[in-house]
């Protein structure tokens, strides 16, 4: 049985959420922060899933960001500084932590999902990407696994998916170096299915669940967990295991320094420790 969600879609603040035609759509709406995640919008991604996961009328999924981004990641002034960073660091030290639970509600979500990608999603923004079945790009959309320019690793959607969708290699390349990739890079190593004109983009993708959403539910929810099986396995061992691994890169030299030149805006200095 699915889980009800924590807080109800009508109590948003950073996300909007909609069902129509047995779609729902879930927007990430922080636009004066590119989408970035504080501690609440965190919260409300996960919500978003649940609920779409024990609605008997969603058949599908659509999530996207306002413009001007998808999603930039982390808010880093509120997430990886002071008490924010403090509890984090708490909950991912303990014996057997637990995966991201928004990741969680992603990954488990039943109904198909697809990531329509407006403009830049990096850091977890690329990771929402991922924990979709479906990716579609605008022409601004850029990708990003940002995570080793702060001193950490990536979440389950970089460690765990990414090396499936575009090759271990690709992934590799994409992971070490936190380079960022337009949506014709993306296009090209198989990252997205489609890449479309900026305008087209919620028309098409809407287009592509209504064309999901029309067959049976049952088959399309089994269908999808048959997919999971065959190409991903199961993701509570990978997800403690980077949760635990990011308790202990919270608290290197190198993870400081990572936090600090992104808002001094200036080239880190990483020492290693």
């Amino acid at each position: 049985m699915a889980q009800a969600p924590k807080i109800a879609p009508a109590d948003f603040t950073c996300l909007l959420y909609e069902v129509r035609d047995h779609v729902a759509i879930v927007t990430i709406n922080r636009p004066d922060r590119r989408n970035a995640l504080n501690r609440r919008a965190y919260d409300e991604v996960e919500a978003a899933f649940r609920a779409a996961s024990a609605d008997p009328e969603v058949r599908c999924v659509i999530v996207t960001g306002s413009d001007p981004a998808f999603c930039s990641g982390e808010d880093v002034k509120e997430m990886m500084t002071g008490e924010q960073h403090d509890a984090s660091v708490t909950r991912l030290t303990s014996v057997r932590p637990e995966p991201t639970p928004a990741a969680v509600a992603a990954l488990e979500c039943d109904r198909p999902v697809i990531a329509a990608v407006n403009g830049a999603a990096v850091g977890w923004g690329m990771e929402l990407t991922l924990f979709a079945d479906i990716r579609i790009a605008s022409e601004q959309a850029k990708f990003g696994e940002i995570f080793i320019k702060r001193g950490l690793v990536s979440d389950v959607g970089g460690l765990w998916r990414l090396p499936v969708i575009v090759g271990p290699a690709k992934a590799a390349e994409l992971l070490f170096t936190g380079d960022v990739i337009d949506a014709a890079e993306a296009g090209r190593i198989g990252l997205v299915s489609e890449v479309v004109p900026h305008g087209e983009l919620m028309e098409r993708a809407k287009a592509l669940a209504a064309r999901i959403a029309v067959n049976p539910p049952l088959a399309l929810r089994y269908m999808k967990e048959g997919l999971r099986r065959t190409s991903y396995g199961d993701l509570r061992e990978i997800g403690s295991w980077v949760s635990g691994t990011l308790g202990k890169l919270f608290q290197t030299e190198d993870h400081r320094e990572g936090v600090r030149s992104f808002l001094e805006k200036r080239a880190p200095e990483f020492k290693g420790r």
